[in-house]
């Protein structure tokens, strides 16, 4: 049955980090997958978090079935997390589901159900699973321009522009704050526009966000989103837990629906769960259970959010220290727009031929495209990146 398949192609990301693990060299750098590391080189576990575990272990009494929609306290916990006082949270339900990609895949397979002419609109660039999930789904995928590559900041303009047809059958697949991995965000008043537009014209704002707290804060980094949920008769989100609360491998994530009514939105909510059945059936509930406890706990939770700020301000120092870095080096402000990206990732626009001479000649490993993920980048090891960069890039 199976003789005629081929091996599939590498992931572009994870097959880097497998090829650094196995450079023999000692001065290498892993800086392609997105995962947040302290200045020992290490994914850390949040000490909130370890503190949640301890409760549980002391607490829980049954490890028997969740349900098809996860924990329903995670799910009514984060949503107050993403939307806060937010008009739209009367409306809102949500979905617990295997990380962010499980989140994605359950509501573009409702997109499907609901629409199956619907197309699905993502920016240029994006991450590598969001075609593919969509496409496997049976969601039509086209472009929208976001990054240019000369100023290294959104084309807002050419964005707009190329919504500005977009009607009924159309989804937007937006980036939360610090989504985007090129770390270039949109601003405060292309939210505006956006939402102007969507209910002007009818299509769907879809929502991917999963590190709020990374840019200037849990509260700020949600303002643009909120400014559009409170507005649009309809909106869909999908939002991890991985970054913020650290936990990458219990793959905890949320799906969630806004209607134009409460009824409605729970309608969504029971064809989104028909869809868990006939695939996952119920998501894992370690994660999640962490989480809520977390945020039911104020004290808690604000000891969670210090520890987000901890990383949130590592990760501006990495940013500063690389920029003032890179001037020392170039004698130039070539790469001063580090700076001014938001959360984990920069792109510096490297061309292939110079990412595979970083990863040959310096073990230097980046994602193509030259994304860099500055959250995994040692203080210490800040000027042995800029002189390979300056090396190959500048």
């Amino acid at each position: 049955m199976f003789s005629h398949l081929i091996p599939a192609a590498k992931d572009p990301i994870l097959s880097q980090s497998l090829a650094c693990l196995q450079d023999a060299r000692t001065n290498k750098l892993d800086l392609g997958v997105g995962v947040y590391r302290n200045e020992q080189g290490v994914t850390p576990v949040l000490q909130s978090v370890k503190r949640a575990e301890e409760r549980l272990l002391n607490t829980q009494e049954s490890k028997g079935y969740v349900g098809l929609a996860g924990c329903e306290r995670f799910n009514s916990a984060m949503i107050e997390l993403l939307l806060g006082e937010n008009g739209s949270r009367s409306r809102a339900v949500a979905v617990q589901t295997p990380g962010a990609s499980g989140a994605l895949r359950l509501l573009a397979d409702v997109i499907v159900m609901a629409n199956p002419s619907a197309k699905i609109w993502m920016s240029d660039l994006s991450y590598a699973n969001h075609a593919p999930i969509m496409k496997t789904a049976g969601v039509e995928v086209a472009y929208y321009p976001y990054f240019d590559p000369q100023t290294k900041m959104v084309n807002e303009a050419a964005m707009l522009a190329t919504l500005s047809p977009l009607g009924k059958n159309d989804v937007v697949l937006l980036h939360g704050c610090c989504h985007n991995p090129t770390g270039a965000d949109l601003s405060y008043r292309a939210w505006q526009s956006i939402t102007e537009m969507a209910n002007a014209q009818g299509f769907l704002p879809f929502i991917d966000m999963a590190y709020q707290g990374f840019s200037d804060g849990m509260e700020e980094d949600a303002a643009g989103f909120r400014y559009l949920a409170e507005r649009v008769p309809a909106y869909l989100v999908a939002s991890s837990c991985s970054k913020n609360f650290g936990l990458y491998r219990e793959r905890t994530g949320l799906a969630v629906i806004a209607s134009n009514t409460l009824q409605q939105s729970e309608c969504i909510k029971s064809r989104i769960m028909e869809c868990a059945r006939s695939s996952y059936t119920m998501p894992p509930d370690h994660g999640a259970a962490i989480v809520r406890t977390i945020l039911e706990d104020q004290a808690l939770k604000e000891f969670w959010l210090t520890e987000v700020t901890q990383m949130r301000q590592r990760i501006q120092g990495v940013r500063s220290s690389l920029v003032d870095a890179m001037k020392i080096q170039t004698g130039t402000h070539q790469f001063d727009f580090i700076a001014q990206h938001k959360g984990m990732f920069s792109v510096i626009g490297a061309s292939a031929d110079q990412v595979t001479r970083l990863r040959e000649q310096f073990g230097v490993y980046l994602v193509d495209g030259g994304r860099i993920n500055l959250a995994g980048l040692k203080e210490s090891d800040v000027p042995f990146l800029a002189e390979s960069l300056s090396a190959v890039v500048s």
